[in-house]
């Protein structure tokens, strides 16, 4: 098959780290072909009511002159100035990101990548419009929803309708008078227990952890406020105070020569799973919470289980027995729901990236059995194949998993593409 043109490069996928790619190209005189849907994932795969965990001066989507932070968004929207002790509605931050593709990356295309290959000029795309064309580089920025992860013993009830991933959802009062088993200590266990609670379900939190933490309140809304000492012992950064958060933030790039056994272990456990500090008020106390058990086992019991084809919230007739085992003491329990929600994250794993050629993903070479190995400019073992956003995790770090990335990201991006495939090595 002939391709009829050829591009620069082109950026799959407009979240966050997308749109920050492509304002850092075009400033660099290197327009992109940007597809996808502004802020799709955030809109439709993010339960309605959520807050940012992220401060508001970390939740800045980059740009090359730095003139459409949030705060400016703020701003031109009518709205007050506010400091770290705001949370950032989902809404709010959704409507922010559209206003920033507007003004940074207005040709945004809303078509989804269905193939790419390589190609003798780069590589070869062929999109949901039945379009095939060419581009010397490739950004991969899709995002987290490829990556979902469901513990196996679920697997079977997803499939029918009686279990799903919190990522699966962006309305929870659909499970409104259901009794719903949340799986997971992270914030998004947390917070989607408490907002199935407030829409009138009866969640129950199951969660390995002896015990569930939450993040403390800043000490003021301006971090300038701060006594000299405090900032010196636990230094401001944007994933948070103290000097390992510091590093992390601010010495990404150093992140990646470390022996990869320390960086799995560090992308494992820096900033684990915990709550924001305004949802404890709204969590603690409001429902069951089961913590120190561990699932073992999950089976229909009564109806048909038959799913209803939708988004996985309507599963079939009838419920779930899930078996718990205490994870200290060895004890064993019952527990009898009509949905299990599973807030058990993600795993970088490239394989499950479908619209990749099979060539392709057997030549990516990868770290911890599913991440892209990347180079300091983001490439792949692939040359002019790029990955950012969460897939670059294991390699540069949590600072990743964050809007507060993007700046990093962007820039490291920018440079290689402009160098030329595996100019940046």
């Amino acid at each position: 098959m002939t391709t009829p043109h050829t591009v620069p490069v082109a950026v799959v996928g407009a979240g966050p780290y997308g749109l920050a790619v492509a304002a850092h190209l075009t400033g660099r005189g290197v327009p992109p072909r940007v597809l996808g849907v502004p802020m799709e994932s955030w809109r439709t795969r993010m339960p309605a009511g959520m807050f940012l965990k992220s401060l508001p001066r970390a939740s800045s989507i980059s740009d090359p002159a730095g003139r459409y932070r949030l705060a400016d968004f703020r701003a031109a929207s009518g709205l007050p100035a506010v400091g770290d002790r705001y949370a950032v509605p989902l809404d709010e931050f959704v409507r922010y990101g559209e206003w920033f593709q507007r003004a940074c990356v207005p040709e945004v295309e809303r078509a989804a990548v269905v193939g790419l290959e390589r190609a003798r000029d780069g590589f070869r795309l062929t999109l949901d419009t039945g379009e095939v064309f060419a581009a010397r580089a490739v950004v991969l920025a899709g995002g987290f929803p490829a990556y979902v992860r469901v513990p196996g013993v679920l697997r079977p009830l997803v499939e029918a309708g009686l279990a799903s991933h919190t990522a699966d959802h962006a309305d929870l009062a659909k499970f409104g008078g259901r009794r719903v088993a949340v799986i997971g200590a992270g914030q998004s266990a947390l917070e989607s227990a408490t907002l199935l609670h407030e829409a009138g379900a009866e969640p129950v939190l199951v969660a390995r952890t002896g015990e569930l933490l939450f993040g403390e309140p800043p000490d003021s809304d301006d971090p300038a406020d701060r006594p000299w000492p405090v900032r010196l012992a636990k230094p401001g950064s944007p994933l948070g105070p103290g000097w390992s958060f510091t590093a992390f933030s601010r010495a990404a790039g150093a992140f990646r020569v470390l022996p990869d056994a320390t960086r799995a272990r560090l992308v494992r456990t820096v900033l684990g799973p915990s709550g924001g500090w305004w949802l404890r008020e709204r969590f603690e106390g409001r429902f069951p919470v089961l913590t120190g058990h561990e699932l073992l086992t999950a089976e229909r019991i009564g109806g048909d289980g038959g799913s209803d084809g939708g988004d996985g919230g309507d599963g079939g007739d009838g419920g779930v027995r899930l078996g718990l085992r205490g994870v200290t003491g060895g004890t064993t329990t019952e527990l009898e729901v009509d949905h299990v929600l599973a807030a058990t994250g993600y795993r970088v794993d490239v394989g499950r990236l479908d619209y990749l050629s099979p060539e392709l993903r057997g030549t990516i070479e990868r770290r911890n059995g599913g991440a892209p190995r990347l180079s300091a400019g983001f490439e792949c073992s692939v040359p002019g194949l790029h990955f950012t956003g969460l897939s670059a995790a294991d390699t540069f770090g949590p600072l990743m998993r964050f809007v507060c990335g993007t700046g990093f990201a962007a820039r490291r991006i920018g440079r290689s593409v402009a160098a030329g495939p595996a100019g940046s090595r």
